[in-house]
């Protein structure tokens, strides 16, 4: 079980804020389906070369300050 849930519409902000961080993921990489985080927590530890502690602490900051454009 991932240590973070994400809603679509949530993710939907998340998604932009990882692609500013990470200019050179594509929406493609980034697909998201509600309930499947441990699968986009893993795609995105391959894309960006980062650790699971890294890409999850990453992904609660972003849902943390949704309203926020940084991350």
């Amino acid at each position: 079980m991932a240590e973070i849930t994400i809603s679509n519409k949530d993710w939907e902000r998340i998604k932009i804020k990882v692609q500013r961080k990470y200019n050179h993921l594509t929406d493609e990489q980034l697909a998201y389906t509600e309930g499947q985080e441990d699968s986009l927590i893993t795609r995105i530890m391959q894309l960006v070369n980062r650790d699971r502690n890294y890409v999850v602490f990453t992904l609660k900051k972003a849902l943390v300050n949704i309203d926020n454009n940084r991350l």
